[in-house]
């Protein structure tokens, strides 16, 4: 990208190329530092080949420095400097920080949490999301960046606040709540009706004498998940306040996202994400390695929240300002956790941060450059991937995952499970990582993704844990199922209906009838037990579902081996076809090898071949698919180099050679083409 760096003028001249398609960035804190260090920052990017930054979204004070007393001009010359060095922006509202100056000045706009107490002090996320003062604060800024910044040729998009993580308890949100429970449900009767509040006499005779809560205490799960669902909406509604104030003025060019959290379960992000034009969240690499298929889930996860491409806002090598985990990933490595994420849909990544920070939390935070303004080591990888994304771009532009295979995860489901463990070591993200792990080891792309999405795409859809599920829901996995769809159901699914109340059949609820079997009953376990069948000799860990066949056409595949037990001898897992499709409910929470010939039965009987052509030990593969091609993002992750071979003749982007096979070291990346021109 070839830009003049002369001087600037007030005004931004329209850069003379598109952004590249791939993105590579950082984020950059002009305002905390001196403005004649600007350029040598932007020298410094612009020799590693990066092409975005992230601004502001910690600058009010320095935008609003007094009430009503607002300084935009130096984020204006800030952003048309980067964009003279060939870098675009991404401009957050500052709202995730409110100044000083307001807090003190209308300390209602700060969060209470939920023993009572009132937020103080000075940091981040301490402000009231519900706080129709701070709404109005931040629609005034929101509109007056857009306003400035909305037809500014180098901004490119816009990240809503930051990391949404505080709920606040105050008496104007409690009053919010009891609203909106009246209109959900239009009468207290109702309320009581659907919440089962009968048990254990928790009636309630009036709207306001119910308690948001934080899913924790003995509190009705009815309360539990509403108090959820309204944290959702309203947090829904206060970005909404801010994407309307953005859009007053921002061209449709300019994409809004925020920055969510992968497996962070504060709020539904299927809810919150559905107003966003692209959704971005953080992915740092903070533990000292690099696990492809644990890091690979959020990913496929945050996709699947509008099933399209996405941001990665914020990755970092290690170590971290805050928290335990501070161990640098090794040399190479972080070049294959981001090409992973281009692997798993990502088509922009941003490092946080830029340059170490003086003071602060995070002071001892891991940057691109340090407290002196030099590179720090990861510099010097970081500008190789930018050199590989402006190389592989054009190869990679307009492709994205592809999936057969579909994992059901409903944030409901995930709320009630960890709110109702039954076994402390029961985890509902690890018992859908149960089966996305083999998956994933077997060569499949797998789209995470609710239940209540159109299915008919996918030969195979898998529904761990799929505790509360609604009648809508339900009616959806039918036509699903005959439709031709294999559906299967893992342990603990179909209890609950829509109000967390349990269905009055037994498991799976509403889809009983359909599956011509139930649930008889469930324990948690002690210790493991012995399960045997079709898929040959595993054991159950953590919990077991005792079922029963109750249509003449329900297959058993495995049973329970355990003398003197209840278990003993009873179905673990059963099958039912239903025209071209089947139902199959599993039971039981199999080892590692018990699961992973559970789930080959599962492709096997959809008639699924692997996504990904075979690969040595350690060697990951991740497929990107358009119209014309595919791209296999091809790196060793093992400790020795290796060979790869091909299925056929492929293109390498990143060596513009052709070639049948491939030699990678340790943490080496290759970028395969496979179209029509290639392979002749």
């Amino acid at each position: 990208m070839t830009f003049g760096i002369g001087s600037i003028c007030a005004a931004a001249q329209k850069p003379s190329i598109e952004p590249p398609p791939l993105l590579l960035g950082a984020a950059w804190y002009p305002e905390q530092w001196p403005e004649s260090r600007w350029n040598a920052d932007l020298d410094l990017m612009q020799k590693a080949h990066m092409h975005v930054v992230r601004v502001a979204e910690f600058a009010w004070t320095a935008l609003e420095p007094q009430e009503g007393k607002y300084d935009l001009d130096w984020l204006e010359r800030a952003i048309n400097l980067a964009g003279q060095h060939g870098i675009y922006v991404i401009v957050g509202t500052p709202t995730a920080g409110p100044p000083v100056w307001m807090a003190t000045k209308y300390p209602d706009i700060l969060v209470t949490e939920a023993n009572g107490k009132q937020y103080t002090g000075s940091t981040r996320n301490h402000d009231n999301s519900n706080s129709n003062r701070y709404r109005q604060f931040a629609r005034e800024m929101d509109e007056r960046l857009s306003k400035r910044f909305g037809h500014n040729p180098y901004v490119i998009g816009w990240q809503i606040d930051n990391e949404y993580s505080n709920q606040s308890y105050d008496p104007a949100t409690q009053a919010q709540f009891h609203a909106w429970l009246e209109h959900r449900y239009g009468t207290i009767d109702k309320l009581n009706q659907a919440w089962t509040t009968a048990y254990d006499n928790q009636t309630y005779s009036a709207f306001n004498e119910i308690p948001l809560v934080n899913g924790t205490g003995d509190n009705n799960p009815g309360l539990w998940l509403d108090s959820k669902r309204f944290i959702s909406e309203s947090l829904r509604d206060y970005q909404k306040v801010q994407i309307d104030a953005i859009r007053k003025y921002a061209e449709p060019r300019q994409k809004i996202t925020t920055n969510m959290m992968g497996w962070y379960d504060l709020y539904d992000h299927y809810t919150v994400g559905q107003d966003l034009d692209i959704i971005g969240w953080d992915n740092p690499q903070v533990e000292g390695s690099f696990d492809p298929i644990k890091n690979g889930a959020p990913h496929d996860l945050m996709r699947g929240l509008k099933g399209q491409n996405y941001w990665v806002m914020e990755t970092t090598a290690g170590p971290r300002g805050g928290g335990d985990a501070s161990i640098q990933l090794d040399k190479g490595a972080m070049r294959t956790a981001i090409w992973a994420d281009i692997g798993h849909g990502a088509d922009l990544v941003s490092y946080w941060q830029w340059r170490d920070a003086l003071n602060g939390g995070e002071a001892n935070h891991g940057a691109l450059v340090d407290v002196d303004g030099e590179p720090d080591p990861i510099y010097t990888e970081y500008s190789q991937i930018g050199r590989e994304f402006e190389k592989a771009g054009s190869a990679i532009q307009g492709t994205s995952p592809e999936a057969s295979v579909a994992i059901l995860h409903s944030y409901p489901s995930r709320w009630d499970i960890n709110w109702q463990k039954m076994n402390p070591a029961y985890d509902a993200i690890n018992s859908l990582m149960s089966y996305y792990t083999p998956l994933h080891e077997l060569g499949y792309t797998i789209d995470i993704v609710p239940p209540d999405r159109d299915l008919s795409k996918y030969k195979l859809v898998i529904a761990p844990g799929l505790e509360v599920l609604t009648q809508a829901e339900a009616d959806n996995l039918t036509r699903y199922v005959k439709g031709g769809g294999h559906l299967v159901f893992g342990q603990r699914s179909a209890m609950k209906d829509e109000n967390n109340s349990r269905w009055p059949q037994r498991q799976p609820g509403p889809l009983t009838q359909l599956l011509g079997a139930r649930v008889e009953q469930f324990t948690s376990l002690k210790n493991p037990v012995a399960i045997s069948g079709e898929w040959g000799e595993s054991k159950g860990e953590l919990f077991a579902e005792q079922l029963r066949p109750q249509a003449s056409d329900v297959k058993v595949l495995m049973r329970y081996q355990a003398p003197h037990s209840w278990l003993d001898g009873e179905p673990a897992a059963v099958t039912r076809k239903i025209g071209t499709g089947s139902f199959t409910y599993i039971g039981a929470w199999f080892g590692d090898a018990g699961m992973k010939r559970a789930v080959q039965w599962m492709l096997t009987e959809s008639s699924l071949k692997p996504d990904d052509f075979a690969v040595p030990d350690g060697v990951e593969v991740y497929r990107r698919v358009a119209a014309d091609r595919k791209v296999f993002i091809v790196e060793n992750l093992s400790h020795a180099a290796q060979t790869v071979v091909l299925p056929n003749m492929m293109k390498d982007a990143l060596t513009d050679q052709r070639v049948h096979s491939v030699k990678l070291p340790v943490y080496g990346v290759a970028v395969l083409v496979q179209a029509k021109d290639v392979t002749r």
